[in-house]
């Protein structure tokens, strides 16, 4: 499964049961969280989504909405006998305020901690199944997207070609990666004759606290799905600009300047205790828009 599970949704101040930026990206079981605000680690444990499983986490930028979660969590992973590498993606401060409060606590952790400084865009992530890369979005401080990108599955074998061909089953596995089949007679079998093309990897983006800003459409146009701040109605659009926000025909436009499948928006202020009207807006200009809600997990 390959989905994103939405933990905060809400601007700088908890208001009306909406908690800061978190998110967690599942693939394949692993977790990966995208920013960690104030009560991640409750949200975690209310939505039942595994701490151990979290390998990687990226910041998107300093403001304390988006990270003043991470030393608790770290701490409570210590204290909970967790064992994995951690990587830790964000801005270059971030290690001092890491360190420096682990240090004045005393804090011993009983795992690896990594922790990556992101310089600019960049590929932060590349393994077997996914690729993740961030980029840069226009905010007040230093900030990034990131993207999520799942490698391309697998060719579909056809058994029933393979066998008319006489390939051996133990040259299967070798079939599904691309691979043609010299047989003993000499007669090459072209993978194309035995295979179906794999499907495509899907892709979701999380576009950060940004203003309006088409720079960034080539980092995420034709993504499956992405997530693109909302922090006002569009009737506040001249307060979005001076605070380096986004309303919601902005983020609307944006996606399908972009020519994405799905948006979801969040980071909503305080100033709205209701979040109705935030989707009907979005959805004049791009129909495939829901709101970003908290212990929902949207699958890509």
């Amino acid at each position: 499964m390959f989905a994103v599970t939405i933990l905060g949704n809400n601007s700088a101040v908890p208001a009306f049961d909406r908690h800061p930026t978190s998110q967690v990206v599942t693939l394949d079981g692993t977790n990966y969280l995208v920013d960690c605000g104030e009560g991640t680690q409750i949200q975690l444990i209310r939505y039942k989504i595994r701490r151990s499983r979290i390998s990687h986490i990226f910041i998107s930028h300093l403001h304390g909405d988006h990270y003043f979660g991470l030393v608790g969590l770290i701490s409570t992973l210590s204290l909970l006998g967790h064992q994995q590498v951690l990587h830790v993606f964000g801005p270059s401060p971030l290690r001092e305020i890491i360190e420096m409060q682990l240090k004045v606590a005393d804090t011993q952790l009983c795992f690896p901690l990594h922790i990556h400084h992101i310089t600019g865009p960049s590929v932060l992530l590349d393994n077997e199944k996914l690729t993740v890369k961030c980029f840069p979005v226009n905010h007040r401080v230093e900030c990034y997207g990131f993207a999520f990108q799942e490698k391309k599955q697998l060719r579909k074998l056809l058994p029933e070609k393979a066998r008319e061909y006489e390939i051996p089953s133990v040259f299967y596995d070798r079939l599904t990666k691309g691979e043609d089949y010299l047989r003993k007679d000499g007669l090459l079998v072209k993978n194309e004759l035995v295979t179906l093309p794999g499907e495509p990897g899907r892709s979701y983006a999380f576009c950060a606290d940004t203003r309006y800003d088409e720079s960034l459409i080539p980092h995420v146009a034709g993504f499956d799905m992405i997530y693109h701040e909302t922090t006002y109605l569009d009737n506040f659009r001249d307060r979005a600009e001076l605070r380096f926000h986004s309303t919601t025909r902005q983020a609307a436009s944006l996606a399908q300047k972009a020519g994405v499948k799905k948006l979801l928006i969040g980071h909503f202020s305080s100033k709205y205790d209701t979040l109705e009207e935030f989707e009907t807006e979005a959805r004049e200009i791009f129909p495939d828009t829901e709101i970003a809600r908290e212990g929902v997990c949207y699958e890509i």
